[in-house]
């Protein structure tokens, strides 16, 4: 089978890019080794995305926010805080002009509405799930995958450009030749729903522990989604914690800001590490979301990030389709766009994660001033609810409501 663009990984970003493709005049193969409805599908699991608002315009624009929307919360009211401190700061979307800062949603929803949007947009879009690519070939004239299926049908596919939606452990990254640098947190996230005694009022709580960072974010049902980030040694202990003793242990940690914790739901646990490509594309290959940068989830930037990757990438294949979609012009021209981008979120999170995580003498006092200073100052809060926005360069066109192909 020849087509002009295999996506390797249909999770959250790679069916987005396979949804913006839509329409394009390109022949589009997703390639996807786990069923979305399946409890073993690691997209599409027991955690929580928060969304920003340009990633809502995204899937505004891709036709599937009215299908999202429903199930998610809004975030009227971030609180920062740094446990044992002084200092905390509170941003209020009605005081920057915005409905909400973003919204949270389940990994679960968002992929089963992709998926579902994908089997009805079969023109031009061909799926195949589940299945994987066995191999991967790539020279100048392009890529060549093997594709096998669950019950083991090979079919031999080749590619003007191969798309790395594959996750940190990309095999079409090292099948491209692309270096990726790991840096281990030593922090284990562990999620989990966790109900209190009163509905949410919208607020997303990020709490900053001497372990790791605390978030409790706000869900559709009133409950919260927690992402608890500890150490592996202390991760093994608040995971084998019946469920009274978590929420006694969560309640301690977390203080009472939220209301009492009553009730938790299944726990799950993730290990935390900064991979970083050394490069965004190489010959007839690009990488997009966490193939190309795995971040920690402070602050919620990784998704939001992937999936601007996901829009850029359609707009430039979409606006290259009657040339050569793989063509080093075109990749470099998509990486140059989101360069700046990429490099100012992994700048961020990364540095929130080492600010907030230093023990050096005096770093606690400065971090609390910090925190109050920010709470009084109006332009900061405005910089920060932008955030979601990008760090710079050009926004995708879906991201402002336009189609991916400029007109004519």
């Amino acid at each position: 089978m020849d087509v002009d663009v295999a996506i390797v990984g249909g999770g959250m970003v790679g069916a987005s890019l396979a949804l913006a493709l839509r329409g394009v005049a390109v022949r589009v193969l997703l390639i996807e080794g786990v069923a979305p409805s399946s409890d073993s599908q690691p997209s599409f699991d027991d955690r929580t995305t928060a969304l920003g608002n340009a990633s809502r315009r995204i899937f505004e624009s891709l036709g599937v926010w009215s299908d999202i929307a429903p199930q998610t919360a809004a975030i009227r009211t971030i609180h920062v805080s740094d446990a044992g401190r002084f200092g905390f700061a509170r941003l209020r979307a009605a005081e920057q002009g915005i409905d909400s800062f973003g919204y949270v949603v389940a990994n679960r929803v968002l992929g089963n509405v992709l998926w579902r949007k994908l089997s009805q947009a079969r023109e031009g879009l061909v799926l195949r799930m589940p299945a994987r690519a066995e191999s991967i070939e790539i020279d100048a004239q392009g890529a060549r995958l093997r594709v096998v299926s669950d019950v083991g049908e090979r079919e031999e596919v080749q590619a003007r450009l191969v798309v790395a939606a594959d996750g940190a452990h990309s095999s079409v990254r090292v099948a491209a030749d692309i270096d990726a640098g790991v840096e281990d947190y030593d922090q284990v996230a562990i999620v989990a729903n966790v109900a209190t005694d009163h509905p949410h009022d919208g607020t997303a709580y990020e709490r900053f522990t001497p372990s790791g960072p605390l978030a409790v974010l706000p869900l559709h049902d009133g409950s919260y989604g927690v992402i608890w980030s500890c150490r592996p040694a202390d991760a093994t202990k608040v995971l084998s914690l019946d469920d009274n003793t978590y929420l006694r242990e969560l309640q301690a940690r977390f203080g009472w800001r939220a209301g009492r914790f009553v009730r938790v739901g299944r726990r799950a646990s993730y290990p935390l590490k900064l991979t970083r490509a050394a490069a965004t594309f190489a010959t007839r290959a690009v990488l997009i979301g966490n193939a190309a940068q795995a971040l920690h989830p402070v602050a919620g930037q990784g998704f939001n990030l992937g999936l601007r990757d996901a829009a850029m990438l359609a707009e430039v294949i979409a606006n290259a389709a009657e040339a050569d979609v793989g063509a080093p012009a075109v990749l470099k021209r998509f990486a140059d766009w989101r360069a700046v981008d990429r490099g100012g979120v992994i700048r961020f999170t990364d540095g929130l994660v080492k600010l907030f995580g230093s023990e050096r003498p005096g770093m606690s006092l400065l971090r609390n001033l910090g925190l109050l200073i920010f709470d009084v100052t109006p332009p900061a809060k405005s910089a920060l609810a932008r955030v979601s926005a990008g760090f710079g360069g050009p926004s995708p066109r879906l991201a402002r409501g336009l189609p991916v192909r400029e007109a004519s």
